[in-house]
């Protein structure tokens, strides 16, 4: 009996502390940690200088309402925007929050209601992030969801151009759709895309909570495209493990957000803000972004020599990588796990990878002769 409800499809497996890349379960079993609480433990588990931080800040502030001025929320802005087209960041929680906040912005600036998104997209699971997803199975149950979102296929140039008319304020996509299978955006699309929006005067929204803070090797995944966004979202791993979540806008839109139109209770708290900005010192030094690519370079080289080019894609971009499998992929989750490797799913035939960025190269090693172990067993197995 447990007093819990049960929304989630848990594994048995409990965890109780954690170093870098390995976790251990209460029964003293260790496991390389391939998923990084979903690309959140971006410095690994309990790193070192965030241990200090919270910390040092815990003995000073917790909270204080933002109703007050914040030096630290300000210091963190001004990292978060440097050299980007955006000049004001909004702090709030999580990743559903920054999209919520996306969305109102964007709607209050154009005064124009319609968002288009795309099919296979995640943006969280409040009424108004889940209005804009395009996963069936994310949005089933609920009853009649917000209208004025039109989802349509990732890729698809003829039925963008379709969707946009008058009454479209913003697009709104992921770089790389993680939970949706980890499908990347076509350069032409984002082209033709980046076009549309200049042409038409409809805001770009970028979705960067799973792709931010150095995920894909760059600060922000945007910056591996044409894309020109006017909003990009953050959560996951910009606290590294702690909760926070930020809205980037360009300065075109800062009149629009005035006193009254949105507010948080625990955004940018102290505690988090200072998480925040220890991450972001050290992720976006150019070295260690350089590192996180040769990782991924790495990585992707073991992946491709140890597994069929005919039975196994991989796609993604620095520790964001997915390998679509021609069977569904949750037995091999299991099995990898049983054999000390935890991964996620993205989609029912796609193995998600998401390692800490600070993953070691013999780590790497261990994960992908472990995996390779699981793939083969299975293609035996059928054979």
């Amino acid at each position: 009996m447990t007093s819990l409800f049960q929304n989630y499809a848990r594994r048995s497996v409990h965890l109780v502390k954690g170093r870098g890349t390995i976790v251990t379960d209460d029964k003293g079993k260790d496991y390389l940690d391939f998923t990084s609480g979903i690309a959140v433990v971006s410095l690994g588990h309990a790193h070192h200088a965030l241990v200090e931080v919270v910390k040092r800040q815990s003995e000073k502030l917790w909270h204080v309402s933002n109703l007050f001025e914040s030096p630290e929320q300000e210091l963190l802005a001004a990292k978060l925007t440097e050299d980007t087209p955006f000049s004001h960041a909004f702090f709030c929680n999580s990743g559903a929050e920054a999209n919520e906040a996306a969305i109102k912005l964007a709607r209050k600036h154009t005064k124009k209601n319609v968002i288009i998104t795309f099919e296979q997209s995640f943006h969280g699971r409040t009424f108004g992030a889940m209005s804009a997803t395009g996963q069936v199975k994310v949005r089933e149950g609920f009853g009649p969801l917000l209208e004025s979102f039109r989802i349509i296929p990732y890729n698809d140039a003829q039925q963008l151009e379709a969707a946009i008319d008058g009454d479209v304020a913003a697009i709104m996509l992921e770089v790389i759709q993680g939970e949706g299978g980890v499908n990347q955006i076509d350069p032409d699309f984002a082209q033709l895309l980046t076009d549309l929006c200049k042409s038409k005067g409809i805001l770009l929204i970028i979705d960067e909570v799973q792709t931010g803070i150095g995920r894909t090797g760059t600060r922000y995944a945007y910056e591996q495209t044409v894309l020109e966004p006017d909003i990009i979202t953050l959560a996951k791993g910009l606290g590294g493990g702690f909760p926070i979540g930020a809205m980037l806008g360009s300065s075109e839109l800062f009149q629009s957000f005035g006193p009254g139109t949105h507010g948080t209770t625990f955004g940018g708290n102290p505690l988090a803000v200072a998480v925040a900005q220890t991450v972001v010192d050290i992720v976006f030094k150019k070295k260690f972004l350089l590192e996180v690519e040769d990782k991924s370079n790495y990585l992707i080289e073991k992946l491709q020599a140890s597994l069929s080019k005919d039975q196994y894609s991989i796609r993604g971009a620095g520790l964001l990588l997915g390998i679509e499998c021609r069977d569904e992929v949750q037995s091999f989750i299991q099995q990898a796990e049983t054999a000390g490797l935890l991964l996620v799913q993205a989609g029912a035939n796609v193995i998600r990878m998401l390692p800490p960025l600070t993953v070691t190269y013999e780590e790497i090693d261990q994960a992908v002769d472990i995996l390779a172990t699981v793939l083969l067993a299975e293609k035996v197995a059928v054979t």
